[in-house]
């Protein structure tokens, strides 16, 4: 057990290294040796480690040259993945991924959403709805992006699909963060109120179709919103 405690923190100092760039992707680890003294425990103990980062893929063993780091994109540990993307949140390529995902995930969720939502369901997407609004005029940016991101929770709900919110759920700290910055624009905020009243009013007609235009048109506008509040404005403070 001592020893399985052990190979668990180094791993997750190693990790930590990778993520942080001390051991970058595309680049070799030093050698059990080097690991071993550098985390002050034993060979065996670095190699469970390295097994279990092997196993998630973020290292492979190359023979008679050494142990590999992967690029983030070929990981297989969910956990490790969006440790990854948290550290390089500010990235624009983790935001555009997150819209990507977004897009397969939420157009789908409203369709379904159209053939099943309830009374209920389509109460709490009015409920978020009129919260954004309130949030806006009040001005207050946490309150909207809390709102933004419930009324998108509802339309998963009203799916009837269990699975969608579990897809999604483990990305609820990135998606925070990426909608609370494109939110901060005020502009931004009068898209989301116009294009969720639309969503709504078309999961109402019970049509399929119609429900996936609506958020499709929403994700659109929000690809749109990003790359001219955010991604620009990052290439010009570049620039400067």
């Amino acid at each position: 057990m001592a020893r399985a405690s052990l190979a668990e923190s180094v791993f997750e100092e190693i990790l930590e290294r990778i993520i942080s760039g001390t051991y970058p992707p595309g680049e070799f680890l030093p050698s059990e040796g080097e690991l071993a003294a550098a985390t002050e425990v034993s060979r065996l103990t670095v190699r469970e480690a390295l097994k279990k980062l092997q196993a998630q893929n973020v290292v492979q063993v190359r023979r008679g040259l050494g142990t590999y780091v992967n690029p983030s994109a070929q990981w297989t540990d969910l956990q490790a993945i969006l440790r990854s993307a948290t550290a390089a949140s500010a990235s624009p390529d983790v935001s555009l991924r997150l819209l990507e995902i977004r897009r397969m995930v939420e157009i789908g969720a409203a369709e379904l959403a159209a053939l099943h939502a309830t009374d209920e369901d389509l109460a709490r997407m009015e409920d978020a709805n009129a919260a954004l609004q309130a949030a806006h005029q009040a001005g207050d940016l946490d309150a909207v992006t809390t709102a933004d991101l419930a009324f998108h929770e509802a339309v998963f709900r009203a799916s009837a699909n269990p699975f969608i919110p579990v897809i999604l759920g483990p990305l609820g700290k990135l998606l925070y963060s990426m909608r609370r910055e494109t939110s901060s624009f005020l502009e931004v905020q009068k898209h989301a109120l116009e294009h969720h009243a639309l969503v709504l009013d078309a999961i109402r007609t019970g049509d399929a179709e119609v429900a996936g235009k609506a958020m499709q048109a929403h994700i659109n506008q929000t690809y749109d919103d990003y790359e001219h509040f955010i991604h620009h404005n990052d290439q010009h403070q570049e620039q400067r």
